[in-house]
């Protein structure tokens, strides 16, 4: 494979460094001479291009054994991780997902699209977490030239949702004083979500939320219609997730995934018995424990990747 430096969003106020990966082993497409290509879209959190989370490297992974399959990758910095400062002082408490993922992967999908080793008409959004909750909207946004849609560990349901339940295995995973505190703090965070949606935009940038975001960051997201998008969609949707998630949920997130795209026939899942949030064999059930997974350096498992790559190449 060949991994070229590039810059999303070269020329604007937040350059983003990046790799683009070429693959060398395989064949090009053999009708175009050229590759498909995924924009990957990271989760949560300021990452790198690597999302490297302790000392694991999920996206270095998968553009690897993505290359190793002939798909290409595109793959950044966040734009919190590289301009976090920059970003604050700018936005505040205005800040949004739009500035904070979407822009960014709309902009690295136009680059791939002008890439003469690239099919520009097999260009697919690979979003983990965060990254797959988005890629609808991502979609959305680029005019709905993405080729498909790959959901890594996402949901479909709001981000609000996915918090109180988090919080809630929280509490389940403690006992005596030190659930006592955490449910005193969990609580002061789950007021917040209260009837949000009957906030003005005005109300709900002047009410703070986390890391320096407001309420309106969620506001946001939880107006955007991902449940019609699912529903009407009739693109190509794969759907991925592991059994020992402990940030979503098999029974919330995954069946309430195949139930929307009950009706779309391009629409494919693939259940993973004991992996967790990252594709890696679970090492804990505690998600008071969770970063215990990201202390041990390993890879994303390979069959992963290989279901991943087989379904892109066979929708090219």
């Amino acid at each position: 494979m060949i991994e070229e430096k590039i810059v999303v969003g070269k020329g604007t106020d937040y350059p983003l460094d990046g790799l683009l990966t070429i693959p060398t082993i395989t064949a090009a497409n053999t009708a175009t001479g050229t590759y498909p290509a995924v924009v990957l879209v990271q989760g949560s959190g300021a990452t790198d291009k690597d999302e490297t989370i302790r000392k694991i490297k999920p996206f270095r992974d998968i553009a690897h054994g993505l290359a190793q399959r002939g798909v290409a990758s595109i793959r950044y910095d966040k734009r919190n991780y590289a301009h976090g400062k920059k970003m604050r002082k700018h936005f505040g408490r205005r800040l949004t997902v739009m500035e904070e993922v979407i822009e960014d992967a709309v902009r690295a999908a136009n680059l791939l699209k002008v890439d003469p080793r690239i099919n520009s008409e097999q260009i697919y959004v690979v979003g983990h977490s965060l990254g797959g909750v988005l890629a609808p909207r991502i979609d959305a946004t680029a005019d709905g030239s993405f080729a498909g849609l790959v959901m890594l560990a996402g949901s479909p349901r709001k981000m609000e949702d996915l918090v109180k339940d988090q919080q809630k295995l929280a509490l389940d995973a403690l006992t005596g004083i030190k659930r006592a505190i955490l449910k005193w703090q969990v609580d002061k965070v789950l007021k917040k979500f209260e009837n949000i949606y009957d906030l003005t935009d005005a109300q709900a940038i002047e009410t703070p939320f986390l890391g320096g975001t407001s309420v309106y960051y969620l506001k946001d997201m939880g107006e955007w219609p991902m449940h019609e998008y699912l529903r009407n969609s009739t693109k190509p949707i794969l759907i991925m997730h592991g059994d020992k998630d402990l940030q979503v949920s098999t029974q919330r997130d995954f069946n309430l995934y195949k139930e929307l795209l009950a009706d779309n026939p391009n629409a494919s899942f693939k259940l993973y018995d004991g992996l967790n949030h990252t594709f890696m064999p679970a090492l804990t059930d505690n998600i008071m424990k969770v970063m215990k997974e990201f202390k041990v350096e390993r890879p994303v498992e390979d069959y992963v990747i290989a279901d991943m790559a087989d379904w892109i190449l066979s929708n090219d």
